[in-house]
C-alpha cells in the first residue's frame, strides 16, 4: 500500500497537496464541526447548520433576466436587422421602420420565452440526477439527497460513490481515490483515518465513514470554479444544423450581392436597393435556428424523462437515434437482479451451513449488495449472519474489491480466538486456499456444472486454527432473465439495433442466459479478443451474439473496436470500474441502481431496471431526430423557394415581385410556426439514422424550386394575363409565398408519407400555422401594408396554392420513396 495521502508517480512516492479544504475554517470552528455525537447530529442541529452555512451545492451565476433578453438584440442576425431598421429610418421609410423594429421585438420575445422554458425543464432533469449521501443522523442511517449535507454530518462512503463534500475520515481500513477532477492526477490517491477527502473524488476502493468538513463553495471544488466553465464539444447534430445555416448564409449573401450590383449598375435608389438587400438577407437566414434546436432538445429531454430515461447531455438524443449496437449488462438489465441462493457445493466435512455462515460473515448488511442480500436471505433462519451459535463478532470487515475480487472479514469466537473468512470469484479464493490437484479438478466440474445451468459460483474460504486457509465450498447463485428480455431483445434487432450481452460471469453462464433471452449463443470469452486489432478483431466482435469473463478494461476496448468500424456504439454500465467504457461510448447508459461514478459519465441515466426502457427511449429520439430533419427540409426548401424567385425576378425581369415590408412579415409568420415543430407528432425510424446532408439538400432544393415554378407562372398570369397593377401582383404574390410556404410544413413532416396519413400534426402545429397563414392574407384583403386585393382574389390564391399543394405532396411521396433511407 501507498502512504496515506501520497501516490505513486515515475516510481517515486510524490506529496499529495491540494488546498486543505479545512483552510478556510478558524480551529475553533473545525473543532466544533469535527465534534458529533455517536448519534450523529440532531434534526435540530442540522436546521441551525443549515441556517449557518447554507445549502451544499455551487451557486450558479445567473443572468439578469433582462440583460438576457437583451442579449437577443446582440449578435450578427441582430445586427443585419437593426441595420435594415436604421436604413429606414434615415430614408425616411418609417413604415418600413416600424415593422422591422416589430420583427426584432418578436424575435427577442419568442427566443427568450422558449429559452426560459427549455432552462427550466433541464434545471427539473439537473434536480433528478442529484446525488445521494448516506447519512446518520438521530441515531440512524439514512439515504438523503446530498444538497442536504451539512458540516459535521456523519456519511459512509464506498466503491463507486462520489464524495459528496469536504470530509474527514473517521472509521474504515482505507479509500482509494480518484482526485483527476480536482487535480489534473491521473492516479488514484489512498486515504486513511484522519485524512481528509475532497468533493467530486471517485471512490475507486474501499469503504469508510467520514464527518462532513466544507459544503458548497467552502468546498474545494467549490472554489476551484474554473471546472465548471468547461465547454461541451459540439456533437454531430449541432454540426449539422451549423452547416445547414451555413449554407443558407452563403447563398443569401451571394444572390442577394448579385441583386444589389445588378441594382447598382442600372441606377437605382442605393439606399433602396441595400435595406432591400439586407431585409433578404435577414428573411433568408435561419433567425429561429438557435431557439428551434433549443426547444426540440429540450422538450425530446423531458420525453425521455417519463420514459424513465434521463439526459444528462441533451446532445445524446442524437447519438441514441443513431445507435446501431447496443452493449448490454447482464446483471440487472436482462436478467432481474433479484440474486437468490440455488445450490451449494460443500468439500468432505464441511456442511452447507458452515458455507453459508462463513459467506454470511464476509457480506454487510449496510452495502446493500444484491449478492449480499442473498446470503443473508438464505443464513435468517440459523441466527445472526447465519451462525448457530451465539458470541462470534466480527472484529474487522474487507469491503469487495474489484481487483482482488472477494470480501473478507476477521471474527472473534465466544472462547476469544479468532479466525477469518473470505468470498469471492473462485479463482480469487484460490488465491488464498491454494487447492490441490483433486480440489481444483473439483472446483471446475463445480463450476461447470453451476454454469451450465446459469448458476454464478461464489467461493468461500476460511482460515483453520492454525492461520492456514482452507477451501469451504461454492454457492450457486441464480438470477433469472427479466419476464421482458426475450421480447424487448427481438424488438431491439427489428429496430435495427444489435444487442451483444457483456458480463464478466462463465461462458457456460452467458450462453445460458442469451439463449433464453434470444440472444444467440455466440458467445466470445475475455481471452478471445484481448489485444486484437483492426479488421479481424472487429469482425470477430461484430459476428459475436455477446461477451464473458469480463473485465471492465475489456469494455472500453470493446467499445473502442467497434467505433473504429464507424458503429455508433452504447454501453451500459453500473460500477466504477465501468466509467471509462460509459465515457468512451457514443451512448454510454448508467442502469437502474448504478453508482454515482457511472451516472457522472454517462450520458443517459435509466430510473427502470430493464432494456425496455432503453428502446423507449432509442424510440423517443429518432423521433427527435425526425422533428430536426423535417425543421431542416423545411428550412432549406422556404429560402430557396424565396430567395431564387426573388433575386430571378429582379434580375431577369427587373420587378419587385414583394416589398421590404412584405419580406418581413412573411419572416415573422414563417418563425412563429415553426418553433412548434419541437412538439409535432413524429415517426421513428424503423433503422438507426443519422444526419446525410446531401439526400436532405437535395429533397429540400427539389421542393424549392417546384416552389420558385408555381411563383413563376402565378406572377405571369397575373401580369400577362390579367394585366394587373404592380402592387396587386406584389399583394398576390404576398399571399402565395406565405399560404404555400406554411403549406411546405406539412410537406416537409411527413416524408414519404401523403400529407393526410398519420401522424397528423398536432393542434398546436396545425392551429399556428393555419393562423399565421389567415393573418397574413387578411393583410393583403384589408391593404394593410400593402394594396389591398379583396376576398376575392385572397381565395383563388389559396386555391392555387392548394392544387399545386397537392401536385408537390405526390412529387415529394415519389421522391422520398428514392431517396429516403428509412422506413
Amino acid at each position: 500500500m501507498m502512504e496515506t495521502g501520497k501516490k505513486l508517480e515515475n516510481g517515486e512516492i510524490q506529496e499529495d497537496n491540494p488546498a486543505s479544504p479545512d483552510a478556510s475554517r478558524s480551529a475553533g470552528e473545525l473543532a466544533e464541526i469535527l465534534t458529533t455525537g455517536p448519534g450523529g447530529l440532531s434534526t435540530a442541529e442540522v436546521q441551525r447548520r443549515l441556517q449557518k452555512y447554507g445549502y451544499n451545492d455551487i451557486p450558479e451565476e445567473k443572468k439578469h433576466p433582462l440583460l438576457k433578453f437583451l442579449g437577443y438584440f446582440w449578435g450578427p442576425i441582430p445586427w443585419m436587422i437593426e441595420i435594415a431598421a436604421l436604413l429606414s429610418a434615415v430614408i425616411q421609410h418609417w413604415e418600413d421602420f416600424g415593422i422591422i423594429f416589430l420583427m426584432l421585438l418578436i424575435n427577442a420575445a419568442v427566443g427568450f420565452f422558449q429559452e426560459h422554458k427549455a432552462e427550466n425543464a433541464i434545471e427539473l432533469l439537473k434536480q433528478r440526477l442529484a446525488l445521494n449521501a448516506r447519512v446518520l443522523r438521530d441515531g440512524k442511517w439514512q439515504e438523503i439527497p446530498a444538497r442536504g449535507l451539512v458540516p459535521g454530518d456523519t456519511v459512509h462512503i464506498r466503491l463507486g460513490d462520489i464524495v459528496p463534500g469536504d470530509v474527514r475520515l473517521t472509521h474504515g481500513k482505507y479509500l482509494l481515490l480518484d482526485e483527476s477532477a480536482l487535480t489534473g492526477e491521473s492516479l488514484p490517491v489512498e486515504k486513511k483515518d484522519g485524512d481528509d477527502a475532497y468533493s467530486g473524488s471517485i471512490v475507486w476502493q474501499g469503504e469508510m465513514d467520514a464527518i462532513v468538513t466544507g459544503t458548497g463553495a467552502k468546498t474545494f471544488f467549490g472554489r476551484t470554479t474554473s471546472l465548471l466553465r468547461e465547454k461541451p464539444p459540439r456533437s454531430h447534430f449541432q454540426q449539422a444544423v451549423v452547416r445547414i445555416g451555413n449554407y443558407l448564409i452563403i447563398l443569401a449573401v451571394s444572390l442577394v450581392s448579385l441583386v444589389f450590383i445588378v441594382s447598382m449598375i442600372r441606377g437605382e435608389s442605393i439606399p433602396d436597393t441595400l435595406l432591400f438587400a439586407l431585409i433578404l438577407i435577414v428573411a433568408a437566414i435561419p433567425t429561429a435556428l438557435p431557439a428551434v434546436l433549443t426547444v426540440s432538445l429540450a422538450v425530446g429531454a423531458v420525453a425521455l424523462a417519463k420514459r424513465e430515461a434521463i439526459v444528462s447531455r441533451l446532445s445524446a438524443i442524437e447519438e441514441l437515434a443513431g445507435m446501431d449496437i447496443l452493449c448490454s449488462d447482464k446483471t440487472g438489465t436482462i436478467t432481474k437482479n433479484s440474486i437468490r441462493v440455488a445450490d451449494v457445493k460443500t468439500f468432505p466435512g464441511i456442511t452447507e451451513d458452515e458455507v453459508i455462515a462463513a459467506a454470511a460473515f464476509s457480506s454487510a448488511k449496510e452495502s446493500n449488495d444484491p449478492i449480499d442480500k442473498a446470503i443473508f436471505a438464505r443464513s435468517s433462519s440459523t441466527g445472526t449472519k447465519g451462525v448457530p451459535a451465539a458470541g462470534y463478532t466480527v472484529t474487522d470487515f474487507v469491503p469487495f474489491d474489484p481487483v482482488p475480487k472477494y470480501s473478507k472479514a476477521t471474527v472473534r469466537d465466544g472462547s476469544g480466538g479468532t479466525f477469518e473468512v473470505a468470498k469471492g470469484a473462485p479463482q480469487a479464493i484460490s488465491g488464498l486456499a491454494v487447492p490441490g490437484d483433486e480440489q481444483r479438478a473439483r472446483l471446475d466440474g463445480w463450476v461447470l456444472e453451476l454454469a451450465e445451468k446459469g448458476y454464478r459460483a461464489l467461493a468461500v474460504g476460511r482460515t483453520d486454527p492454525g492461520g492456514a486457509w482452507q477451501y469451504l465450498g461454492l454457492i450457486g447463485l441464480f438470477d433469472p432473465p427479466r419476464d421482458d428480455s426475450a421480447a424487448t431483445i427481438t424488438e431491439a434487432k427489428r429496430l435495427g439495433v444489435d444487442v451483444k450481452m457483456v458480463t464478466g460471469d462463465h461462458i457456460a453462464i452467458a450462453k445460458e442466459i442469451a439463449g433464453k433471452v434470444g440472444l444467440g449463443t455466440r458467445i466470445l470469452p475475455q481471452s478471445a479478443f484481448i489485444g486484437g486489432e483492426g479488421k479481424d478483431a472487429l469482425k470477430q466482435l461484430e459476428d459475436a451474439d455477446g461477451f464473458a469473463q469480463v473485465f471492465p478494461e475489456n469494455k472500453y476496448q470493446i467499445v473502442k473496436i467497434l467505433q473504429e468500424g464507424d458503429h455508433i456504439v452504447g454501453m451500459t454500465g453500473d460500477g466504477v470500474n465501468d466509467a471509462p467504457a460509459l465515457r468512451a461510448a457514443d451512448s454510454g447508459i448508467a442502469v437502474a441502481g448504478a453508482t454515482d461514478a457511472a451516472k457522472s459519465a454517462a450520458d443517459i441515466v435509466l430510473t427502470k431496471p430493464g432494456l425496455s426502457v432503453i428502446l423507449d427511449a432509442i424510440h423517443e429520439s429518432r423521433m427527435i431526430f425526425r422533428r430536426m430533419e423535417n425543421y431542416a427540409v423545411y428550412r432549406i426548401a422556404e429560402t430557396v423557394r424565396v430567395l431564387i424567385f426573388l433575386a430571378l425576378c429582379i434580375l431577369l425581369l427587373n420587378f419587385y415581385p414583394v416589398t421590404a415590408v412584405m419580406i418581413v412579415v412573411l419572416a415573422i409568420i414563417n418563425d412563429i410556426p415553426i418553433m412548434l415543430i419541437a412538439y409535432d407528432n413524429a415517426v421513428a425510424a424503423a433503422r438507426p439514422v443519422r444526419w446525410q446532408m446531401n439526400r436532405i439538400l437535395t429533397l429540400a432544393s427539389i421542393l424549392g424550386i417546384l416552389g420558385v415554378a408555381e411563383s413563376f407562372l402565378l406572377l405571369w398570369l397575373a401580369r400577362e394575363y390579367f394585366h394587373l397593377s404592380p402592387g396587386i401582383v406584389q399583394s398576390l404574390i404576398f399571399v402565395k409565398l406565405a399560404v404555400a410556404g406554411h403549406l411546405t410544413i406539412y410537406l416537409a413532416r411527413t416524408g414519404k408519407q401523403h400529407f393526410w396519413e398519420p401522424p397528423l400534426p398536432t393542434l398546436s402545429l396545425f392551429g399556428a400555422t393555419e393562423l399565421t397563414a389567415i393573418l397574413g392574407t387578411s393583410f393583403a384583403i384589408f391593404g394593410i401594408f400593402m394594396q389591398s386585393i379583396g376576398l376575392a382574389f385572397a381565395l383563388l390564391v389559396w386555391g392555387y396554392a392548394l392544387f399545386f399543394f397537392m401536385i408537390n405532396d405526390a412529387v415529394k411521396v415519389r421522391l422520398f420513396s428514392r431517396i429516403h433511407p428509412y422506413s
